[in-house]
C-alpha cells in the first residue's frame, strides 16, 4: 500500500490536503463551548443570639465567620444580608 503512495506522490499530497478541510470544515461546524456554566459555591450562615442587639450580634457572630471566610477567599465575593 505505501509504494502506491510513494510512487504517485502529487495524489498523496492532493490526498492529504483534501482530508486536513475535511478535518477543519467538521472541526468549526462541532458545538464547543468556550467556558462551561459554572456557579460559584455559596454559603449561608444563620445565627441565632437571643437577647442581643444587632450591634453585638454583628461583632461577635458575624464579624469572625466573615474573617475566617475571607483567609480562604477573595473579600469582594462575600456580602452581608
Amino acid at each position: 500500500m505505501s509504494k502506491f503512495f510513494i510512487t504517485r506522490p502529487i495524489f498523496a499530497s492532493v490526498l492529504s490536503i483534501i482530508i486536513v478541510l475535511a478535518g477543519l470544515a467538521a472541526a468549526l461546524k462541532l458545538p464547543i463551548a468556550q467556558y462551561p456554566q459554572i456557579a460559584p459555591p455559596t454559603v449561608l450562615i444563620t445565627a441565632t443570639y437571643p437577647g442581643a442587639s444587632a450591634d453585638t450580634l454583628s461583632k461577635t457572630v458575624a464579624a469572625p465567620i466573615q474573617f475566617q471566610c475571607r483567609l480562604k477567599r477573595q473579600p469582594d465575593d462575600y456580602g452581608d444580608f
